[in-house]
């Protein structure tokens, strides 16, 4: 009996033996190259197409990537369209300044995804009216619903009449998203006090919080109400993806979408919005609150950023938007009178789509500890954003 176990798990073990390294015969080889004088570790994106002509009778569930050791890293696929193939293909890079990294995709049943704590995450928000809410393991936002705008229009006390774009101060990597607003639900307003994690002091209201959109004409910032529909096309583990669309808004009709992107790791948010209209409109801006005018802000338009500087409670914050240099076509600082009205401007003249980078740092976060090291990551960031990781398979 103990012979013929053996022979049996030996034959079992010798058939698996041969089926991984049948697997493992088509192997992809990618080289991630860093032209910036500094280290970078970052989320990139990889034609899926590329991968899967490889990869032809393999499961997406048996699809991963190694790095020059072996090690398995997580990775996600985007299908975009919906159809059931994805189009993007995800994982974390590391690469030193001026230098090269090699990774590998196998197709290997055996290997398992490491999992981790920290997340690229966003959803709907039914239980707190009908907010939008997305974050990484360094920063959070939310914007507001069709609900939102119902109540506030009908008088409602406490309801949002905003499409500004509001910051949640983390200094966890955990995800707070789900979290907060349960505790909220039980004990309203839980998130507006920090417990440890973070919380959220920001006042948004009817200004462009940080990185709302609208049309400056005149002296006035003609802007769109709540979003009304939403579409969540990918969330986590790497990066989150969703739309927001809102009703025609302005004397110019203005239609809207917003593509909003958040990837692991970074304190930035990418907006591409898509905004079409009736008549002909003359800018698109997007902006920052200025609150009651008490920060600091500068503007650098040969790097393509502005910023603000300012407390809130007893830490520091700094918000910055990032915008190609030769798309901007101003940058300035409106000042009003009036509550919620005085934003922090940048103006690109309209086309099919415009692109721009928002985000934040909060001084308990660790992330900056100074104004000049937030300048310090802006310029950084603006780097990033005109170098990207090269991916190119050997």
């Amino acid at each position: 009996m103990k012979s013929i176990f053996t022979t049996s798990l030996l034959g079992l073990l010798l058939f698996t033996g041969c089926q991984s390294e049948k697997e493992q015969e088509t192997t992809v080889s990618l080289n991630v190259v860093n032209d910036l004088d500094f280290a970078r570790t970052e989320i990139v994106s990889f034609d899926a197409s590329k991968i899967l002509s490889k990869f032809e009778k393999a499961s997406l569930d048996h699809i991963h990537i190694k790095d020059s050791s072996g090690q398995t890293l997580r990775h996600q696929w985007i299908d975009y369209n919906d159809d059931g193939t994805p189009e993007e293909f995800l994982f974390q890079a590391e690469v030193a300044a001026n230098a090269s990294a090699k990774y590998k995709l196998v197709n290997d049943s055996t290997s398992t995804a490491p999992q981790k704590d920290a997340v690229a995450y966003s959803r709907f928000v039914p239980e707190r009216t009908d907010d939008y809410a997305w974050e990484n393991d360094k920063v959070a936002f939310r914007t507001y619903g069709p609900t939102g705008q119902k109540e506030a229009l009908e008088g409602v006390p406490g309801s949002t009449l905003s499409s500004g774009i509001d910051i949640w101060l983390k200094r966890t990597k955990k995800p707070v998203i789900n979290k907060w607003y349960a505790e909220h639900v039980k004990n309203p307003g839980y998130y507006h006090i920090d417990h440890g994690e973070g919380y959220d002091p920001y006042h948004v209201g009817k200004s462009r919080g940080l990185g709302g959109i609208g049309v400056f004409e005149n002296d006035s910032l003609y802007v769109s109400q709540n979003f009304m529909e939403y579409k969540t096309i990918a969330s986590g583990p790497l990066k989150t993806v969703f739309e927001l669309t809102y009703d025609p808004w302005g004397p110019y009709n203005a239609k809207e979408t917003k593509r909003i992107s958040l990837a692991l790791g970074s304190n930035f948010a990418k907006f591409e919005i898509d905004l079409k209209a009736d008549d002909s409109i003359p800018n698109y801006a997007t902006g920052i609150t200025l609150h009651n005018n008490e920060g600091e802000y500068q503007i650098n338009k040969e790097e393509g950023w502005i910023m603000h500087w300012e407390k809130i409670d007893d830490a520091n914050v700094g918000e910055g938007i990032l915008m190609e240099p030769a798309a901007i076509d101003s940058a300035f600082a409106f000042k009003s009178k009036i509550p919620d009205q005085s934003n922090l401007l940048i103006t690109t003249q309209p086309k099919e789509t415009f692109t721009y980078y928002a985000g934040f740092a909060w001084e308990k976060s660790g992330d900056v500890g100074s104004k000049q090291e937030w300048i310090k990551m802006l310029d950084k960031q603006a780097k990033i954003i005109a170098s990207p990781l090269e991916i190119t398979v050997e």
